[in-house]
């Protein structure tokens, strides 16, 4: 599975664990559903401070939201 796909697979589960939409995600993010949709549908890559903002929120590594670890 390459990065994007598990970068947006990762976020979709979290997303869901914590109860949230994705128009609340997009919201905190500052950008459309449209685009955060196509984030967690991996169609796209996102800059290195919105994945640090992903990882503070869902209280996780950038390591992990990418794949590279399994450790949250």
């Amino acid at each position: 599975m390459e990065t994007l796909k598990i970068l947006g697979s990762r976020l979709c589960a979290l997303r869901k664990e914590k109860g949230l939409r994705q128009v609340d995600i997009a919201k905190i993010l500052g950008i459309t559903q449209t685009h955060y949709q196509r984030i967690e549908k991996g169609k796209i890559n996102i800059p290195t401070l919105t994945l640090c903002i992903l990882a503070d929120y869902f209280e996780v590594s950038t390591d992990y939201l990418l794949g590279r670890s399994e450790e949250r």
